[in-house]
């Protein structure tokens, strides 16, 4: 039995300056499912995303996906792309498997948990602060360099790396700490700053776009103090529910995550072409 594509739409040149096109996964011919593939929005046509695979049920576990998938890189090849991409939802561990299978490496997860009502408390000598103008222009440039770190030790070449951090700190902080619904926090620990937090408050959460302690004051547990108060914070705008992005291979912050009760939603994962 053979295979293949087979293209439902024209080549799509959408308004964000990505390229997009559907396809029916056929088997002798006969429709078995459906692939969406396109280009990266963020890293620009040299990077593929696979957006959407569905194989239908009768058709499952008999490699329709992985013949599928293998195809698109294909077609991503032509398109000149050197890495492909996808989303994989916590929850879909056949996926997750074949994705695995097929050599991607997941390069971050997005994490996610549900608050109460009561705001916790901070240990007893540690309080949050509002980050000052002073300390705000340092950490700025602290915060993107180490963004676009964490990017190219996981696959990304350093000029992209480092486009999307300048890109992603200008759209996040357009007014610095003056942004609307964005909280940059000190933390201080007997009076002396051990560590920062920026936390996005969005319609129907928050996210926790930043966490460090600082190198001098690490293994004494105020990065699980930092993450209290974002969930006070959390609490204290209205919302219920907080997430954050961890990079896969940061084994101390995912210890942390998983310990205050995170749960896996969705993996990043990626693959050089």
């Amino acid at each position: 039995m053979t295979t293949t594509l087979r293209p439902t739409e024209p080549l799509q040149q959408n308004a964000d300056g990505t390229r997009s096109r559907r396809f029916q996964v056929c088997v002798n011919s006969r429709p078995v499912g459906a692939i969406h593939l396109g280009t990266h929005p963020v890293f620009g046509n040299a990077v593929a995303r696979i957006m959407k695979v569905r194989i239908e049920e009768p058709d499952r576990r008999r490699g329709r996906g992985t013949v599928a998938a293998l195809a698109a890189e294909e077609v991503a090849r032509g398109w000149g792309c050197r890495r492909i991409e996808a989303m994989v939802p916590a929850a879909a561990e056949p996926a997750l498997r074949l994705a695995t299978a097929l050599g991607y490496v997941v390069r971050n997860r997005l994490m996610e948990k549900p608050l109460g009502d009561t705001p916790p408390e901070l240990p007893a000598g540690s309080r949050g602060r509002p980050m000052t103008e002073a300390e705000f222009g340092p950490w700025l440039e602290k915060s993107k360099e180490d963004y676009a770190r964490s990017w190219t030790e996981r696959g990304v070449p350093e000029a992209e790396a480092r486009a999307k951090s300048e890109r992603d700190h200008a759209t996040l902080l357009p007014d610095g700490l003056a942004t609307d619904g964005m909280l940059v926090s000190v933390v201080e620990h007997q009076g002396a700053a051990v560590g920062t937090l920026w936390l996005g408050v969005r319609q129907d959460s928050a996210f926790v776009y930043d966490v460090e302690t600082h190198a001098a004051h690490r293994g004494n547990g105020h990065g699980r103090t930092l993450m209290l108060l974002a969930e006070a914070q959390t609490i204290a705008e209205g919302r219920r529910t907080v997430g954050l992005n961890v990079f896969a291979g940061n084994t101390p912050a995912e210890r942390l995550y998983a310990s205050l009760g995170y749960e896996n939603q969705q993996y990043a994962m990626y693959k050089p072409l």
